[in-house]
């Protein structure tokens, strides 16, 4: 399927706009489906297809056109490596709201994906060892030959993974302390705003630049605020995280006029 879009006029974004989320969804998955099949022709011991894993209500139906693609046959995952952006910490590893709980069930486990396939920020190590699983995380991530191409949300605050305002664009995988914007959009997960973690794991700004594509999807009026601040910059904002990946060689914003306004 061909989405067919209009471009918005940004001084520092690709914003592609549809009339319908699904149209963007579709092109996406189809994308992905073409970069993992251009990469399982590389030679067996070759490289595999990095694949970098967003969650969130917008990334819902990403992951569900991409388990149909792999039921219609058109998409195998041995080839792929998952890498995950951010991770709550302080949840305990069965905990159903951990993000790699939730790929696993929205995805992983719905196609050839296996857990050992999947890579996750380091929310559970402790004290100073904390700061050497970050160090290792980037090591990893470099090991794997970087991630090929990211799924990308935009909080309504600004945020791109759990970089909140304020995040230097030149930040890696770290801890970060949650904003309460952040909390309180989560906290119909977790029963109540005392119940969602202050604490997260995430990549930072300039490990996220580093992918080779980032594919950054914002639906919706909830989202407009965001998307208006970010599109009418010039230059990096801290104010606004996102703004931190302008100039990437290869990145898209999916969008609908109802976030555009």
């Amino acid at each position: 399927m061909t989405s067919r879009y209009r471009v918005q006029s940004s001084p520092l974004f690709d914003v592609r706009v549809v009339d319908d989320p699904s149209e963007a969804v579709a092109a996406v998955a189809d994308e992905i489906v073409r970069l993992v099949r251009d990469a399982s022709r590389r030679p067996s011991d070759g490289e595999s297809f990095v694949l970098g894993l967003a969650t969130g209500a917008t990334m819902v139906p990403v992951y569900q056109a991409l388990v149909e693609r792999h039921e219609r046959g058109s998409l195998r995952f041995g080839r792929v490596r998952g890498v995950l952006l951010d991770e709550y910490r302080g949840l305990p590893p069965e905990h159903p709201e951990r993000f790699l709980h939730w790929i696993e069930e929205r995805l992983a486990r719905r196609v050839d994906l296996p857990l050992e396939q999947l890579e996750a920020p380091p929310a559970d190590a402790e004290g100073r060892d904390l700061e050497n699983a970050c160090a290792a995380f980037e090591r990893r991530l470099r090991e794997l030959g970087g991630v090929d191409l990211q799924l990308l949300g935009l909080g309504r605050n600004g945020h791109v993974a759990f970089n909140e305002p304020g995040s230097p664009a030149d930040s890696r995988t770290r801890l970060v302390r949650l904003a309460d914007s952040s909390r309180e959009a989560n906290a119909t997960s977790f029963g109540s705003l005392d119940a969602t973690p202050n604490f997260a794991v995430t990549q930072g700004l300039a490990t996220i630049r580093a992918a080779r594509r980032l594919r950054l999807l914002a639906f919706g009026a909830g989202k407009r605020e965001a998307l208006q601040q970010l599109c009418a910059l010039a230059d990096f904002d801290p104010r606004a995280p996102a703004s931190a990946l302008a100039g990437h060689q290869d990145l898209v914003i999916w969008t609908d006029r109802a976030a555009l306004g």
